[in-house]
């Protein structure tokens, strides 16, 4: 579904009528900054529910109780509402402190994880990948969204090989791809739950690739006893 073909503006005969066939009036969105997020969030509401074969003007100022013209006023296309509805949606998670890589990167999987498992985000990124595949604004943005998580995790593992805690060649965006990949896998692929210990064997696995030689802490396995990802 190419979402830039979606309906147009216009509202005329638009709207519920009672049983005499009278137009019944529409409550209106207010003006202002918290009516655009009530949209926002509309959107993120229906994309979640019907996806995107079932994402356009009309339903969104359906569910927000707007007038369509009303919609087209702030956003051109079904496009542009998604770009900011999902933008809105990933909100910026805060860089770990501890300053201990293991721990760092267990915390930022760990809330990956949390992510996958706690609706509606597991659906709505199903259907934005699925919308970014067809239209370039959108894959752009999917593209920006992805870049900030993967900053936070760039951050601890460049700080990891600064400190000489992982050899200088190696390859930081590969090294995120293998911290990131399984959860997706295991979410969306495999449909399988995570276990209580995933995010710290799947970190675990990486570091010992990495050849991480810095504190691994009193609960991390020998080398001659790798932890088990039940995959």
């Amino acid at each position: 579904m190419d979402l830039s073909s979606t309906t147009g503006a216009g509202d005329a005969g638009s709207g519920r009528r009672d049983s005499g066939g009278q137009r019944l009036a529409r409550p209106r969105i207010p003006r202002g900054d918290r009516a655009r997020e009530r949209v926002l969030r509309a959107a993120l509401e229906l994309l979640a529910d019907r996806g995107l074969s079932g994402f356009n003007m009309e339903a969104v100022a359906q569910r927000a109780g707007a007038s369509k013209a009303t919609v087209y006023r702030h956003w051109s296309s079904p496009s542009a509402l998604l770009v900011d509805a999902m933008d809105l949606s990933f909100e910026p998670l805060s860089a770990p402190a501890t300053g201990q890589p293991r721990t760092d990167l267990i915390e930022l999987v760990s809330r990956l994880e949390a992510l996958l498992v706690d609706q509606p985000f597991p659906r709505l990124m199903a259907a934005f990948i699925d919308a970014a595949e067809r239209d370039p604004a959108l894959k752009h943005l999917h593209f920006q969204l992805t870049e900030r998580r993967r900053d936070l995790v760039r951050h601890v593992l460049a700080g990891a090989r600064d400190r000489g805690e992982i050899p200088p060649g190696v390859d930081i965006e590969l090294a995120v791809d293998l911290l990131a990949a399984p959860a997706f896998y295991r979410r969306f692929v495999a449909h399988r739950p995570f276990p209580s210990d995933y995010a710290s064997a799947v970190v675990d696995h990486v570091l010992t690739a990495l050849g991480f030689t810095g504190e691994r802490g009193a609960s991390t396995p020998r080398d001659d006893a790798p932890v088990r990802l039940d995959v």
